[in-house]
């Protein structure tokens, strides 16, 4: 008979791996389901936001967080059947999944930190621009529905302050009917509530929405890259005792 697997069925370290393995694997589909979760989350919750944005650097951290999240999935099962089954091969594809899926969490948590170092920036070169040449314009409807949501969710007026939209396009039309902000603004929304503009009325919050947003913004992205960096921390360690397993495997069992 062939010298297999199973003539190292007694050796401890060999029990430990398939066990931490077995262990891992469940700690990996945790960590895949956060990093899916995250991701999905990123996108729906306040989704409306993205279209303010310049870059699309937000939304792809957030689908590449998704792709991981999924594969993260799939993989946990493979990793399962390759300890189960003993196999070298599997051993290796399961060895190769991790790293791609490490790699993928890499590019996402580099793309959110360089994102987030220059968020601040992009909001205060792009944001007021947007909301005062895009608001209630042909053509720009989820843009103004995205100022209205943030306005009202944020409880803010105006990028920096209210007077900002004193510069707006559609505040200087007849169709504003002599508003001096946005509807949206006010405090409890009633037809041509923005006639008013005293802090009694709408919100004055210091630093406008751009603070908001860009404060909002900035937590997501630390959650998104500190679930990546402690899924990517978790899959080192599967890849080390995959390792450890494989160099403990002489020959695949028939």
């Amino acid at each position: 008979m062939s010298t297999t697997y199973k003539d190292d069925q007694g050796d401890w370290l060999t029990v430990c791996l398939k066990y931490l393995l077995f262990v891992f694997n469940f700690l990996f589909w945790v960590g895949g389901a956060a990093v899916l979760g995250v991701g999905v989350w990123t996108l729906v919750e306040k989704s409306d936001y993205l279209s303010l944005l310049a870059s699309s650097t937000f939304a792809v951290s957030a689908y590449i967080l998704i792709l991981a999240g999924s594969l993260v999935v799939v993989t946990g099962f493979l990793g399962c059947c390759a300890v189960i089954r003993e196999q070298k091969s599997c051993l290796s594809t399961y060895f190769s999944c991790l790293l791609v899926i490490f790699l993928i969490e890499l590019v996402a948590g580099v793309l959110a930190y360089v994102y987030y170092q220059r968020l601040s920036d992009e909001l205060k070169q792009h944001l007021n621009h947007t909301m005062s040449a895009n608001y209630n314009q042909q053509d720009a409807e989820a843009i103004t529905l995205a100022v209205d949501r943030l306005q009202q969710d944020f409880k803010c007026c105006g990028s920096n302050n209210s007077g900002d939209w004193m510069q707006s396009i559609y505040i200087g039309s007849p169709e504003a009917q002599d508003r001096l902000v946005p509807d949206s603004c006010c405090k409890t929304i009633t037809p041509l509530c923005g006639l008013r503009d005293h802090p009694s009325n709408i919100y004055k919050v210091e630093g406008g929405c751009i603070s908001k947003l860009e404060q909002f913004l900035a937590d997501h992205l630390l959650v998104i890259g500190a679930v990546g960096i402690g899924v990517a921390c978790l899959q080192i360690c599967g890849m080390v005792f995959t390792c450890c397993l494989y160099r403990r495997i002489k020959i695949d069992p028939y």
